[in-house]
């Protein structure tokens, strides 16, 4: 095993030690070869010509020279290095620290931070970098473990329905009818769907998912949509309309993209109208902006949670647990990601439980 190699202080240091044994001796140096021919050239100016008393008076000037030349350098040593540990130990310090707290979030100690303060902006910014870290660490962590909880919660209704059907079907108890092959197929459905969701959902969180934008029309986006839409609306009895706007702005998006925002629109809605209940799409513009607003008179959302519900897997009457099996709790963090991606954005709004949301989709216009 290798030896340890010493730490930053002793490097530090000793680096600081060389510096000034350079400069002392670099001193030592120049004034023992630039001081003595200075004094006898000012000695010979004096007009003094006796061979003893300048004798004496170089002996003289060499003996106080080289005491005060000893004593100045102990003095100078002595203060640098006094200076020298001092400014190490200020840089080391937090250092040595900052790599402590590194340590303990390598080994999964997320709740790890930085010491306050430091000896200069670059370790400050680095202390707030390593903070803001820390912090997305923890939270990503915090979302995965939520996540993995989730998603086992939405696999286990699905795979327990097709286990009971098999168990049914082995036992004879359930028949082997197109009802009972269309129900494990309805599951199977919603499993790859899930599938599909938390690839897209996962795809969006590592970076912008692909996009193919084309000069298109709002409208058009809107009519497809409900077009698609319109025969599960149907099957519920929730009306369905949609209303064009008047001259939109065309904006630059991909049709296929934008129409699986607008069906994951569409379907919350739909889980959230009782039969009878009505639901429409409406597009507006502003200027340099086409919007599309999906209104509905359902459940509606609590003002706490307009934003929350495009987070992954949320729910906001948990207790529903997706009962029509149509819904994977991604939709709505998909549709977001997708707004994003095209520059635009995708908002909540809703007055209250009982009464109703609206979502708006805005998308730039195409310059």
């Amino acid at each position: 095993m290798s030896a340890r190699r010493s730490g930053l202080a002793a490097r530090l240091l000793t680096a600081q030690v060389l510096v000034i044994g350079v400069g002392a001796l670099t001193l030592v140096v120049a004034a023992t070869l630039v001081a003595p021919s200075l004094f006898s050239d000012h000695l010979a100016r004096t007009g003094e010509t006796s061979p003893q008393v300048r004798k004496h008076a170089e002996e003289a000037f060499a003996s106080s020279f080289s005491v005060a030349l000893a004593l100045a350098m102990v003095a100078a040593l002595s203060a640098a290095g006094l200076v020298s540990w001092f400014l190490v130990r200020r840089v080391a310090r937090p250092v040595a620290a900052l790599a402590d707290a590194a340590d303990a979030l390598a080994a999964g100690n997320y709740r790890a931070r930085s010491p306050a303060g430091g000896f200069g902006s670059e370790l400050e910014r680095l202390s707030t970098a390593f903070d803001h870290l820390a912090s997305e660490l923890a939270d990503s962590d915090a979302a995965r473990a939520r996540m993995l909880a989730d998603l086992a919660h939405e696999v286990r209704t699905p795979l327990a329905t097709l286990e009971a059907y098999v168990d049914g079907l082995e036992d004879g108890v359930v028949s082997p009818s197109p009802e009972s092959f269309q129900t494990m197929r309805d599951q199977v459905l919603r499993l790859r769907r899930l599938s599909a969701d938390l690839r897209d959902a996962a795809a969006a969180q590592q970076q912008p998912l692909d996009l193919a934008p084309e000069p298109t029309d709002p409208n058009e986006l809107a009519q497809a949509a409900v077009t698609a839409a319109r025969p599960r609306f149907q099957a519920k009895r929730v009306d369905l309309t949609v209303l064009p706007g008047r001259h939109p702005p065309t904006v630059l998006a991909d049709p296929v993209r934008i129409q699986q925002v607008l069906a994951n629109l569409l379907d919350n809605a739909l889980r959230h109208c009782a039969p009878g209940g009505h639901t429409t799409v409406r597009v507006t513009s502003s200027p340099g902006w086409a919007q599309v607003v999906v209104t509905d008179d359902g459940a509606g959302i609590p003002p706490d949670q307009l934003d929350a519900i495009f987070e992954r897997f949320h729910r906001v009457d948990p207790s529903r647990s997706n009962a029509d099996g149509s819904g994977s709790g991604l939709g709505l963090t998909i549709a977001r990601a997708l707004a994003v991606t095209h520059g635009g954005s995708l908002e909540a709004a809703s007055a209250g439980l009982g009464r109703g949301s609206t979502f708006t989709l805005s998308l730039p216009a195409a310059r």
